[in-house]
């Protein structure tokens, strides 16, 4: 087995002592280079999904642990191993407006990466790149090329950001929030549009969103962060249809589903206590992070962490709720996502 991307008991810690902030707290996860798929990494504003994000396109560098692109690690690389892997792993964020500058056609922010990486020989071959990069993501090029960034609309802005991304050939895709800022009738065709270069291009894709209705739709398996830590993580269809976690059962149960026979806002609503978050900073979060907030907690959720149990064969949750059921060592988290896809 060859892993194209492996985080190891990756920590990311902002700031220190009294005003630390954990972003990202001993995550481990593995793609299988030839088992190309889609990881939705999910969970609430502040959770640590972007910081992930941040930290597997190496702009930020862990506390402890490491971060792997075909067995190197990403904040050991030299100048050319960088250059190499800002090609094979691309961005595509939530802000679709942010990419353009307005002064500039268009055509700047796809033509730049074919000159920056040498791409093309001549005018023409630079030319049928554009045009099929466009064409890929459901763009006419005679529509696009030659008009300012206020000229189209949000979803051909993300759009031509994905085509830019695909100009590389990239391996790996790291799609954060990509449709959160798009009406929400384009949001399918973008959705569409990832999925199709993961089915038809085998392009890895960890798809970070707050947004489980959207996952459901474009993901393979899903892992939920709760203050940067796994909660719950599996099989993408078990893990939003039957979710075992009551942090992703609150998640899921935000949704409002255009179904009459689901109940929406089923799970009681727990506000934590200035007593409880004291409770849980005094206990240095070495305890159950979700305890000030769970409608079903016990006494060992303030006395210990929740190790990972594996509520199911491709499934496994930390919550006290099911102590007894065999545990999987963090580190191995990788393995249950290389067994999804």
């Amino acid at each position: 087995m060859s892993n194209l991307l492996e985080l190891r008991n990756v920590t990311k810690v902002f700031g220190s002592g009294d005003k630390a902030t954990i972003a990202m707290d001993n995550i481990s996860l593995r793609i299988d280079t030839n088992k190309p798929g889609i990881i939705t990494i999910a969970g609430e504003s502040g959770s640590g999904k972007t910081t992930m994000g941040m930290a597997v396109l190496g702009f930020l560098t862990p506390t402890s642990g490491q971060v792997l692109f075909k067995g190197t690690d990403v904040a050991k690389m030299n100048a050319s191993q960088k250059m190499a892997y800002r090609k094979d792993v691309q961005a595509v964020f939530q802000d679709p407006f942010g990419a353009y500058n307005p002064f500039y056609t268009v055509d700047r922010i796809i033509t730049v990466p074919i000159t920056q990486f040498k791409l093309a020989k001549s005018k023409a071959e630079k030319q049928n790149m554009i045009d099929e990069a466009l064409l890929k993501v459901g763009l006419q090029p005679r529509e696009i090329l030659g008009r300012y960034p206020h000229q189209l609309s949000g979803g051909q802005r993300q759009r031509l950001v994905v085509a830019r991304a695909l100009l590389l050939h990239p391996e790996l895709l790291i799609a954060d929030e990509p449709v959160s800022m798009v009406d929400a009738s384009l949001r399918a065709s973008i959705l569409e549009t990832l999925s199709k270069l993961n089915r038809d291009l085998r392009i890895s894709i960890l798809y970070i969103t707050h947004d489980l209705t959207t996952a459901y739709h474009i993901s393979d398996a899903v892992l939920v962060l709760y203050r940067g830590s796994v909660v719950e993580a599996g099989d993408e269809d078990a893990v939003i249809k039957n979710p075992k976690h009551p942090y992703t059962q609150l998640l899921i149960d935000s949704i409002p589903w255009p179904d009459i026979d689901i109940q929406w806002g089923k799970q009681p609503l727990v506000e934590p206590t200035d007593e409880a978050m004291h409770r849980l900073i005094k206990a240095g979060f070495n305890c159950c992070k979700y305890a000030p907030r769970c409608p079903f907690v016990k006494d060992i959720c303030w006395q210990k962490r929740p190790p990972l149990y594996q509520t199911e064969l491709n499934r496994v949750t930390a919550c006290f709720l099911y102590e007894g059921l065999t545990e999987l060592p963090e580190d191995k988290l990788g393995d249950l996502f290389s067994n999804i896809m």
